[in-house]
């Protein structure tokens, strides 16, 4: 819309100050970005105005009351603390979200085995020279697939207790997790061919807390 210059903006995009947009529920709402919005046409005179509105309206006004609980939140939490005097606002992120740096080799050391997988288990030590030479992102989906978040703990991934749990022998299944307990559960796969096609499809098929 801001890029177009022709003077029949009116009549190709026929928008007026009023919006409609679905809730979680999926019913749709209308919503006024200004008093009587919907006898207003965006023109080229005023498409900038109706930008800014309708830009305003998803960032904050849609928002507000989710924002708002969430400040209420948040500042129980910090009030009186010194945790704004100490820290910047992305060092407390890191405090509450996590970190994105992995280092794997921190994981594989930390980690633990069950159901008959040790650290010397022919499909481990296949299973992790897989892991490591796997992409930043597809790290990040590991990690997600296996623990229910991408984010790295504070302390680093020494501190995350990953299980790699024995889950029957060769098969055609995908490896399994339960995302609560940090527990991989990976097929005895018969070669490191098959457990690499089979750990990529999960961690790129997964989705939730269930297999697609």
């Amino acid at each position: 819309m801001l890029e177009y210059i022709e003077p029949d903006l009116e009549e190709v995009f026929l928008q007026t100050f009023r919006i409609s947009y679905q809730d979680v529920f999926g019913s749709t709402i209308d919503y006024e970005l200004k008093d009587k919005g919907d006898k207003i046409g965006v023109t080229q005179e005023n498409k900038y105005e109706f930008v800014d509105l309708y830009a305003n309206f998803l960032l904050n006004k849609s928002v507000e009351k989710q924002f708002h609980a969430f400040y209420k939140g948040f500042q129980m939490v910090v009030d009186e603390s010194p945790l704004e005097l100490l820290f910047r606002p992305e060092e407390i992120e890191l405090l509450i979200c996590g970190s994105k740096n992995f280092d794997f080799d921190e994981l594989e050391n930390s980690t633990e085995y069950d159901g008959g997988y040790t650290n010397e288990t022919q499909i481990i030590k296949d299973f992790w020279s897989i892991v490591h030479a796997l992409s930043v992102e597809d790290k990040r989906k590991l990690l997600q697939f296996t623990t229910g978040s991408d984010r790295v703990p504070i302390g680093g991934l020494s501190r995350l207790k990953l299980v790699i749990a024995k889950n029957g022998p060769d098969s055609d299944r995908l490896p399994t997790a339960h995302t609560c307990f940090n527990v991989l559960l990976l097929p005895e796969y018969s070669s490191k061919e098959k457990l690499k096609d089979r750990l990529v499809k999960a961690i790129n098929y997964s989705k939730g807390f269930g297999m697609l």
